[in-house]
């Protein structure tokens, strides 16, 4: 199932729900009036209980859907760093391995580290580019497999290719992790009952007042602006490698500097 909202830019999603809860406060604040001379006390106090229950269930869905969407992103930026480090372990093993491969190894692995780098500069929502990448890499890890198990038949001793796997098969695995967390985020359902919650709060806040005569507060306003940038907040965390709030990918920049450095030295020599 295609999903609508994960795909739109979050800045986008946080002015439209701007606007929709301006004018659920202002289809409220009407209403408000026209109810406001059948509206006994005891109607009013009505109201106002159900204002304070909805604000408190939108407090409880904004807590719930925060908290998810930041533990997406702190999995994906300790992702960043675990795949680096596996990377990296597996190009200094690369010196453990007979020359035979060696050399070819270690090019594989940097061809392998720049389309991981290239990789994270992809939108999401560029799906061809991205399977076209992740489908590179994933030939590339084929190929260095292969190296492997040329490495092992040549020289089987555990210290010298065993070591070599056990970092390659490290790296596959980063190579999913990182891949499955940049896949998760929070369900588009919840999203979507975040925002109706937020829209039919703001229609009863405007109700609310409406029958007492008054306009909405200039206070009542800030509390909306704030509510749609925590959202925007939540939506922006959710959205990798598209929202302001990005990923770190520092760690594998790093190790890719450093290992062309290395290579650079090694031509020299």
């Amino acid at each position: 199932m295609k999903e609508i909202m994960y795909n739109q830019s979050s800045v986008l999603i946080a002015l439209v729900l701007l606007g929709c809860m301006v004018i659920a406060i202002e289809l409220g604040y009407r209403l408000g009036l026209k109810a406001q001379n059948s509206a006994s006390e005891s109607y009013r106090q009505h109201i106002d209980a159900v204002q304070t229950s909805l604000l408190g269930i939108l407090a409880l869905l904004i807590a719930f859907t925060f908290s998810i969407a930041l533990q997406r992103f702190d999995s994906r930026s300790e992702a960043v760093v675990d795949e680096a480090n596996a990377i990296g372990t597996a190009y200094l093993r690369t010196q453990l391995l007979p020359t035979s491969v060696r050399g070819e190894a270690q090019q594989s692995l940097r061809y392998y580290l720049s389309l991981r780098v290239k990789a994270s500069t992809i939108p999401l929502d560029n799906q061809i580019a991205r399977d076209a990448i992740l489908l590179k890499a994933n030939q590339t890890l084929n190929t260095l497999w292969h190296y492997a198990i040329q490495a092992a038949k040549e020289d089987a001793r555990p210290v010298m290719s065993g070591l070599f796997i056990q970092s390659l098969n490290e790296l596959i695995d980063s190579f999913g992790r990182r891949t499955a967390t940049i896949d998760r985020h929070v369900p588009e359902a919840v999203l979507f009952l975040l925002c109706t919650a937020f829209v039919v709060t703001g229609s009863v806040i405007g109700f609310s007042v409406g029958i007492t005569s008054h306009r909405p507060s200039f206070v009542s306003y800030i509390m909306v602006g704030l509510i749609v940038l925590l959202v925007f907040i939540i939506i922006d965390l959710d959205h990798p490698r598209r929202g302001l709030i990005q990923v770190s990918q520092k760690r594998l920049i790093e190790l890719q500097s450093s290992v062309n450095a290395e290579q650079k030295s090694d031509r020299l020599k």
